[in-house]
């Protein structure tokens, strides 16, 4: 009894063995599944984007892999349908009479039809493949924007927060100044208009942060609150080819073996059997589809079928070529942007010290260190917005490139 464990140890180490060499023919056979598996996450190790991805992954119901393992199991039985098949035979010899049999059928010539139908199953394969790839992508795309989306509330409201404390303090000095009737009501007014608007602004960021986090909690494994900050990727458009193009291609190998299998069916098939009731050896020849007036017609709407699946390939190209190339024009653009936005910041900043400064020694008014305040927060507002599109654009770009996981863990 001691050693059963092991045995079952040693046997579920082949079974891994085995799954892992069976993948690896796969990947072999197939350029589709080798060029998932060959591509690498952008997601640096250990930074906040990798530790927010890790345990919404482990979360996943991934209802495409059972789909993608349901086409291998299918893909699997087909390069076996080269082998004959057994099966009952019952047959009616009078009124009264049955007679039951064991009949052994091969099929010795299909016309290709059995070879497409591997073909077949082999692409179907390659559809979820990819499938499973590029929802597992958008689901890591889903929780980044989302954590996102939080951060950018939380860093914004930070911002908001401080710019509420300086401006509860030009409150003070104004209503002080209203009660020695230095100043006009009017002037607190204004103030108390703005800091109004500014604590809106500020729960409302606050809100947003809250409901992003509970959301992206919800769609993982353990709490996120914790993670904080971004991450600078790196993605090319050039970095792999984009998942759109090769679903495409997968579809196209699917389609054109359908094609080959209905083009099969007008061609004699040749099949042998026999019973084991001592009926002896039978053959037949005969096409599986009826031979009519609109066969022609049936070929050329088949060999159009396999047209139509090569363009679509060359479109779904040239879409990804465009939509990338976009992506790319943007992400330059917000890069440039984000410098200019920057440099304006640190500019404002410069004038409110400035305009602080000559407040402080009686050159300015309160309103004017209020109005140029403003101008500050709005400006370092603006620059956290581009600062969080610069990221969301290049994870767009990950997303459809297939690069927001890793294709050996998917």
């Amino acid at each position: 009894m001691s050693g059963l464990p092991e045995v079952s140890r040693f046997k579920a180490v082949d079974l891994d063995t085995q799954a892992v060499q069976k993948r690896e023919k796969e990947a072999a056979e197939s350029l589709v599944i080798s060029s998932l598996q060959a591509r690498q996450s952008v997601l640096p190790r250990g930074s906040a984007f990798e530790r927010v991805a890790t345990p919404v992954l482990a979360a996943n119901s991934r209802a495409a892999e059972s789909e993608l393992r349901s086409a291998r199991l299918r893909a699997e039985a087909q390069s076996k349908n080269w082998l004959p098949t057994l099966g009952p035979s019952i047959s009616l010899t009078s009124l009264s009479d049955a007679v039951a049999s064991i009949v052994l059928d091969t099929v010795l010539y299909s016309g290709g039809r059995k070879k497409a139908e591997r073909e077949f199953a082999k692409s179907d394969v390659e559809v979820a493949a990819v499938n499973l790839s590029i929802d597992t992508n958008e689901r890591v795309h889903t929780a980044l924007m989302l954590y996102l989306r939080g951060q950018e509330a939380r860093e914004t409201a930070t911002m908001l927060g401080g710019a509420l404390e300086d401006m509860k303090h030009f409150e003070c000095i104004m209503t002080e100044r209203v009660k020695g009737g230095v100043s006009d009501m009017s002037d607190l007014s204004v103030i108390r208009h703005k800091l109004a608007k500014m604590q809106a602004q500020f729960n409302a960021e606050t809100e947003i942060a809250l409901a992003s986090v509970a959301e992206l909690n919800a769609m993982s494994v353990k709490k996120l609150g914790e993670v904080e900050g971004i991450t600078q990727l790196e993605v090319s458009r050039y970095s792999a080819q984009p998942l759109e193009v090769l679903l495409s291609e997968a579809e196209k190998g699917r389609s054109i073996a359908n094609a080959q299998i209905d083009r099969a069916g007008y061609l004699p098939t040749v099949s042998a059997s026999v019973s084991s009731n001592g009926g002896g050896l039978t053959g037949s020849v005969a096409p599986t589809n009826p031979i009519g007036i609109g066969m022609g017609a049936n070929l050329e709407a088949i060999t159009a079928t396999e047209e139509a699946a090569g363009r679509r390939v060359a479109q779904s190209q040239e879409e990804a070529s465009r939509r990338l190339a976009k992506q790319e024009a943007e992400t330059a653009a917000l890069d440039r942007q984000l410098a200019e936005a920057r440099a304006l910041t640190g500019g404002a900043k410069a004038n409110l010290d400035l305009f602080q400064s000559q407040y402080d020694a009686g050159q300015r008014q309160v309103m004017d260190v209020v109005g140029v305040y403003e101008t500050y927060a709005a400006q370092a507002e603006s620059e956290i917005a581009v600062k969080y599109d610069l990221v969301r654009a290049r994870l767009d770009m990950a997303k459809d490139l297939g690069l927001l996981a890793d294709g050996d863990d998917i």
